[in-house]
């Protein structure tokens, strides 16, 4: 794979390079470019951060800044299974928070956690634009919707061992 090295621990593909190289001209492009390092490496690590720093000239520091401002910017790699559950308002009201904290048990899981075996990450998200089938919970593309807590062992364990 081309790319450039941080001191052996991190290659950037050269898709992520090329789009470095077009956006970091432009003004406001922190956001974008985390958003394209995040796409293509599943989070931001610190290698990463440290590369992205170098490469654009942004100080570390602002772009640690907003990958902690931002809770969609991840700085630990997820689960090989991500699992969403929406909070949006109307899966909310439908009780998405019970159907957090029951995967959480199942799983053993803190928040912004990961199982030990690597197989599965659980976030809140603020929505995944179906309503109508509220409450919705995601497992990578998967959808799942109008679902009760019993509903949730079944769904994980479609997914164990995959």
């Amino acid at each position: 794979m081309a790319g450039t090295q941080t001191a052996g621990e991190i290659t950037f593909p050269q898709e992520l390079l090329s789009f470095i190289e077009e956006w970091k001209v432009k003004p406001g492009s922190l956001i974008m470019i985390l958003h394209k390092t995040q796409e293509i490496f599943g989070f931001i690590s610190r290698p990463a951060a440290n590369e992205l720093a170098l490469l654009t000239g942004i100080p570390l520091a602002r772009i640690y800044g907003v990958i902690t401002f931002y809770h969609f910017f991840k700085t630990t790699k997820p689960g090989k299974h991500k699992i969403s559950v929406c909070l949006g308002t109307a899966c909310y009201l439908k009780g998405a928070q019970d159907l957090i904290v029951e995967t959480r048990n199942i799983l053993g899981l803190e928040p912004d956690g990961v199982t030990e075996d690597g197989q599965f990450s659980i976030d809140p998200v603020r929505c995944v634009g179906c309503c109508g089938l509220a409450p919705v919970l995601t497992v990578g593309t998967d959808t799942y919707g109008k679902l009760t807590k019993s509903m949730i062992p079944g769904i994980i364990d479609k997914y164990r061992n995959v």
